[in-house]
């Protein structure tokens, strides 16, 4: 395996991570923002109203993207594993 075959496993890895992550923390990213909003809107300055909301809508968005997420990693190890059987 020469440099260019190991940057080029690198690459898929990180990208790999962030498709994999992207999901969730799009999710946890609007929730935050919409629970702020509504903070702001109604003048409700309390610290630990984001949390609960965010954690049930993160849970709920891993249960939904969970297949997805499989069929990325078990892509991702049929290639490395052709990778390897090919050399």
């Amino acid at each position: 395996m020469n440099g260019a075959e190991v940057l080029d496993v690198g690459r898929d890895a990180i990208w790999l991570t962030i498709q994999l992550s992207a999901p969730v923390l799009i999710v946890g990213l609007i929730v935050g923002v919409g629970i702020g909003l509504l903070q702001a809107l109604t003048q409700i300055q309390e610290q630990t109203l984001v949390y609960a909301p965010k954690i049930v809508a993160i849970f709920v968005s891993l249960l939904l993207f969970l297949p997805l997420m499989g069929a990325l990693m078990s892509g991702f190890m049929r290639n490395i594993a052709a990778r390897i059987a090919g050399m």
